[in-house]
């Protein structure tokens, strides 16, 4: 039989090999049943511990034939070679390759290859057999613990060969173990040996573990990676696979953060209402004692009445009665008197004496005769009807499943941008289950001179939980309380609250905006009266094919009224300027231009002359006279009182800037830059705190001086300049002079400006002279 019917053999029978592999040695004549040849990884990948699953767990049923046919495919494909000198490194590094591993996991690779080190002496070289006389190949693993019990279990089961394998085994060829395949054979030791095998095989797969699969999420080893199942799956390294990890339990640590913080809102609610319940309980308890001691009462008070009414007319009608019995009784005697006198009268003999009685007895008969006796009864024994009137029990009855008078509400604290200049939305709340008609809302300012109870209060009368009150003053304090209200009474006061209104727009100085090139120092005055937490400043750079503007930028958080911002040059801005506090934002300020062509800087008028003028454009100003300088004028603690000069604004800006003066050929000047500090009893260039160019006029020539600290050096300029440039350089420390009509440097004071600088001019004889801000530095004013 070939090779190849003999390993057919070997898989058929494997379903009986499984079933006894523990079983004692078999005869000669069934040899090869009790032995099955499985494929054995070298590498210690996981199918070296998942081919025995049944056997380990005790079944005997027989794996799935495709699940062997792989095996025996996957043996050859890996088969090394032991003549060629197979190298593991060299086969991980192109295998490496192959899978498009990057230069960058060398490290995970040197791990590997420690690793298959480590396998590959825990697991020797696999020697390869002959074919027996059945053509059947065996290749026996033999460790230092089982070699020795393995071939005498192969001898007891009298398989064909194994001598001759013994004897043969150094013999053997190249070619014959590259021809072979490997074949791993089942462990024919006892259960306890196998159950250690796999749990020593198990360790060093967990200790092995060097990287981590996002897609299984379990840490795996590198050779995995490569070759096992998790080969087109994402790994990452332990550090940053433990960071992920860590980020996702602190996402998750955080949403179970917020769902413990919305039960335990919706607990303390629950606390709340439970409360609530109790305290509603107990006012309805009491209303319903209250009301039924009414009712009692007004029954009681009603009985009394009625039987008070029924005792009196009683007492009428036994008093009727009893005055018309009497009457009776009384006409009763006198009847029976003239009846008796009547009687003794008739049986008298003396007739003389009858008729003088009888007229004397007709008249008193005649008499009685007259009167009028009542004889019906004054009262009727029957008692009057009455009838209880019980609506105002009814009404206390009913009354009892009247609602109670609500529980005091709950002011808001404000909300944020809940505030206007002019108008404020105040929001409160009824935690409980009272009816309410609707809410009284007061309010009044809050007085900072502590006389708050002598401010008007204003009552409103509202439906909803919230309102909106108007026509309030700007950056202002008002105190809220609010009541509710329904038929059966009004609620506590709330807790009072205090709002704010938003302040008023600010309102931006122009005369005093500086700007250059790539910079503006905006200045503003708050509209309010009371302090405000900070400012806003809105940009908007104007384009010309665009028609409007769009906020490009806010600063925020501005303490003070004033910013430096930061622009780009040659562009035109939009600035507005907000106020903020507590209670909201302003409305904006009136928009103010700025152009960044150039510098731009305005004068000071507290610091001029008295005798100097500043005309109505800002940047020209005249001297008219000198004969009194003397004058009574006003003078300012900051003005020039000796040189009749002018300070300019501070130029804050770091970097050059350039600003031209426009005089007349026969004006005498000084222009320059000073500190602030400059002394005002002095002349311009006179000291060491300012320098600038001199122009006198002399009987021989026009005098150009160039001054600082009184010294000028001997220059002579022959065409006298009417348009003067001044370039002030701050970073390379230089001050310089140009005729700007001829393109013409003059002179360059060098001198490292310690502070920012003012620009400063003066007039020596009455002229006008004219400033001009906003031009671009000229290239020709670069030095040699």
């Amino acid at each position: 039989m070939s090779s190849r019917s003999g390993s057919a053999r070997e898989y058929e029978t494997s379903d009986q090999s499984l079933g006894r592999s523990a079983s004692p040695p078999v005869p000669e004549s069934s040899e090869t049943e009790g032995l099955i040849f499985y494929h054995m990884d070298l590498y210690g990948s996981k199918e070296r511990f998942d081919i025995f699953p049944e056997e380990l767990s005790g079944q005997g049923d027989r794996p799935p034939e495709d699940t062997r046919r792989e095996s025996a495919l996957s043996s050859k494909k890996f088969q090394p070679s032991q003549e060629a000198g197979y190298d593991l490194e060299k086969e991980v590094a192109e295998l490496a390759k192959m899978y498009g591993i990057d230069e960058d996991r060398e490290k995970e690779l040197e791990l590997l290859g420690g690793h298959m080190e480590m396998v590959k002496n825990r697991w020797p070289p696999a020697r390869t057999e002959k074919a027996g006389p059945q053509g059947s190949v065996y290749n026996a693993s033999k460790s230092s613990s089982s070699e020795k019990d393995q071939s005498q279990s192969t001898k007891q089961q009298g398989l064909p060969g194994k001598a001759s394998q013994d004897e043969d085994q150094s013999k053997a060829g190249a070619e014959d173990e590259a021809e072979s395949p490997i074949w791993s054979r089942e462990g024919l030791s006892s259960g306890s040996m196998s159950d250690e095998w796999n749990s020593q095989a198990v360790s060093e797969e967990e200790e092995a573990a060097d990287v981590f699969c996002s897609t299984c999420k379990i840490p795996i080893r590198a050779f995995d990676k490569l070759f096992g199942e998790h080969k087109d799956h994402e790994v990452t390294q332990f550090p940053s696979a433990m960071e992920s990890e860590k980020e996702e339990v602190h996402k998750n640590m955080c949403k179970l953060e917020e769902k413990i913080a919305q039960m335990e809102n919706v607990a303390s609610h629950l606390e709340e209402i439970f409360i609530t319940v109790e305290e509603n309980f107990g006012k309805q308890e009491q209303n319903f004692e209250v009301h039924y001691n009414d009712a009692v009462q007004v029954l009681a008070q009603k009985y009394e009445e009625q039987l008070e009414a029924l005792g009196e007319e009683k007492r009428q009608k036994l008093e009727a009665l009893y005055g018309q019995l009497v009457s009776c009784g009384e006409h009763l005697d006198i009847c029976k008197e003239l009846t008796d006198t009547t009687q003794e009268l008739c049986r008298g003999n003396d007739k003389a004496s009858f008729v003088k009685a009888a007229v004397t007895m007709l008249e008193r008969l005649e008499e009685f005769l007259k009167k009028e006796v009542d004889l019906e009864l004054s009262t009727l024994p029957d008692f009057e009807e009455r009838v209880i009137d019980f609506s105002e029990v009814e009404h206390l009855m009913n009354s009892i499943n009247t609602i109670p008078a609500p529980c005091a509400p709950v002011i808001n604290p404000q909300a944020p941008n809940a505030a206007t200049g002019t108008s404020l939305r105040v929001c409160w709340g009824l935690f409980s289950d009272d009816t309410v008609e609707y809410y009284q809302l007061c309010y009044k300012p809050v007085s900072n001179e502590g006389h708050s109870d002598e401010q008007a209060e204003h009552t409103l009368k509202v439906k909803e939980t919230y309102c909106t009150i108007t026509n309030l003053l700007p950056n202002t304090q008002y105190e809220f309380w609010v009541s509710a209200l329904n038929a059966s009474g009004i609620s506590p006061p709330s807790e009072r609250a205090v709002y704010v209104t938003a302040p008023s727009p600010p309102t931006i100085k122009t005369k005093t905006i500086r700007s250059c090139e790539n910079a503006a120092l905006v200045c503003w005055e708050s509209g309010d009266i009371n302090p405000v937490d900070s400012y806003v400043v809105e940009l908007s750079r104007l384009l010309e094919e665009e028609n409007g503007d769009n906020i490009t930028e806010s600063i925020v958080g501005i303490p003070n009224c004033e910013a430096l911002i930061h622009l780009q040059p040659s562009q035109t801005y939009r600035i507005c300027v907000r106020a903020l506090n507590l209670g909201g934002s302003s409305e904006r300020s009136e928009p103010v231009l700025i152009h960044t062509t150039g510098t731009r800087f305005c004068l000071n008028e507290d610091t001029a002359h008295p005798l100097l003028a500043i005309l109505d454009d800002g940047f020209t100003i005249a001297c008219d006279e000198l004969e009194n300088p003397e004058c009574d004028l006003p003078i300012y603690d900051n003005s020039f009182t000796r040189c009749i000069g002018i300070l300019g604004s501070l130029i804050p800006f770091p970097g050059k800037h350039y600003w031209e003066v426009e005089v007349e050929e026969d004006t005498e000047y000084r222009i320059g830059v000073a500190f602030e500090n400059t002394p005002r009893h002095g002349y311009l260039g006179a000291n060491n705190s300012s320098w600038c160019m001199r122009h006198i006029i002399t009987p021989s020539r026009h005098k150009f001086e160039f001054l600082h600290s009184g010294m000028t050096p001997d220059i002579r300029i022959t065409v006298p300049p009417r348009r003067i440039g001044i370039l002030l350089d701050y970073e390379n420390c230089r001050l310089s002079f140009f005729n700007a009509d001829l393109v013409q440097h003059l002179y360059t004071f060098n001198s490292c400006f310690q502070h920012y600088v003012h620009p400063c001019f003066a007039l020596e004889t009455p002229a006008i002279l004219r400033i001009h801000t906003g031009i671009a530095t000229p290239l020709w004013t670069a030095l040699p």
